[in-house]
């Protein structure tokens, strides 16, 4: 534990794009520290997708360091607010999902952030906003929506956008940012942690505190971490995310395909290297940029797997790439001797999702069948025994002939 308030506010700032307000969390930490108790470090998740990618630890992460304080996680499980669904981000309404993906999502999303936080019940406590939520009278909630006037919930961006290019704004999305305001009242907050897409509902939050004479929680946002192409906020949908339960290998292989200008904020938000160290890691006069990335590569592994499996991961992805040998643990699949498309083929062998991934895969000339580049996904293939498939750079097959 950090010795002093400043250190710790030091390095609770590390990766932060704000702090509402340092002075405040300054104050905060200090009472807490006199009286012996814990400070409740709030953070709100949607169960909109059941996966979390390494763009969610980035949050996750910062309400570790404060647990790592001796301070109390609530995580809370926006089992009715994803109902309404957050338009953050988005230009249009969000689909409104059913109770039973909802409650799936939430398991998934728990059982994943548990790789992150620590789970011991002094440190974790998860709630589902359902709890109080679906308990709200009409009159309560007029009571709630009467602490923020129309001018001031149309400050919002998204809301702007979407006006400005006449795409309809609904009323019950005026909701999504009071009842998260109103969440931190129930658990009553004292610090809201978010993406800098939350910076508007989490500060909606203080005020719906102040109006149930709370004190307001501080509000630390953090930034939304780049996905593996460089240019989109990381996304499974997107197809450019690092999965927390990805294999060891896969994990490794995403991190070295990211740009070199990339690995400082790789190595800020998803890392507990020391500034210093960092600053010299990505300086390509003290250190060169594939030692760097690997170490990158490795640290990110152990903290989902452990160091054994990340060296192994590290020493298959130096045999695939720089050695061009095949990996180890090729998959292997059993076909019939009988004529097959390539499109056909990959998705067979699992080392495609759709047809059209397939045929895309083929047109940026990303598949070789025994070496040969494969460019045409109808065209017709005789599995022979033994034959190996490579899409990409991760991605192999071998097949097997049932005669």
């Amino acid at each position: 534990m950090a010795e002093t308030i400043a250190e710790q506010i030091q390095l609770l700032k590390r990766g932060t794009v704000e702090v509402f307000t340092e002075a405040e969390l300054a104050q905060k930490l200090t009472v807490a520290a006199k009286a012996g108790k814990q400070l409740r470090i709030k953070l709100g998740l949607d169960p909109t997708s059941p996966d979390i990618h390494l763009g969610h630890t980035v949050v996750l992460r910062k309400m570790r360091q404060f647990q790592d304080l001796g301070h109390r996680a609530v995580l809370i499980i926006g089992d009715y607010t994803a109902r309404i669904g957050d338009p953050t981000g988005q230009n249009t309404t969000r689909p409104i999902l059913s109770s039973e993906q909802i409650e799936q999502n939430a398991k998934t999303y728990f059982e994943q952030a548990g790789k992150i936080l620590d789970t011991s019940p002094e440190k974790l406590e998860v709630r589902y906003n359902g709890e109080w939520l679906a308990k709200l009278t009409l009159i309560e909630l007029i009571q709630i929506a009467a602490m923020k006037t129309v001018a001031q919930m149309l400050q919002r961006d998204t809301f702007k956008k979407r006006l400005q290019a006449e795409v309809d704004v609904y009323t019950h999305e005026f909701l999504y940012p009071l009842m998260q305001g109103y969440d931190s009242v129930m658990i009553q907050s004292d610090v809201e942690l978010g993406g800098t897409d939350q910076t508007f509902n989490n500060l909606v939050g203080r005020d719906i505190q102040k109006g149930y004479d709370q004190p307001p929680q501080i509000v630390i946002t953090m930034p939304i971490l780049v996905g593996l192409d460089g240019h989109e906020k990381m996304s499974k949908s997107k197809g450019n995310y690092i999965g927390v339960t990805d294999e060891p290998k896969d994990m490794f292989g995403k991190v070295m395909s990211i740009s070199d200008e990339m690995m400082e904020n790789y190595f800020t938000l998803l890392t507990d290297l020391p500034t210093e160290e960092i600053t010299t890691l990505v300086d390509p006069a003290k250190t060169h940029p594939k030692e760097a990335k690997v170490l990158l590569g490795k640290t990110i592994v152990s903290q989902f797997h452990d160091e054994a499996v990340a060296e192994t991961a590290a020493a298959e992805f130096d045999k695939v790439f720089a050695q061009g040998q095949l990996p180890d643990d090729i998959p292997e699949f059993t076909l019939p001797a009988e004529s097959i498309s390539v499109k056909q083929l990959l998705l067979i062998c699992k080392l495609v999702e759709t047809g059209g991934e397939a045929k895309r895969m083929c047109a940026q000339s990303a598949v070789t069948i025994d070496g040969n580049k494969a460019t045409d996904p109808n065209a017709q293939i005789t599995p022979v025994e033994g034959m190996t498939i490579q899409v990409g750079k991760r991605r192999f097959a071998r097949l097997k002939v049932n005669h």
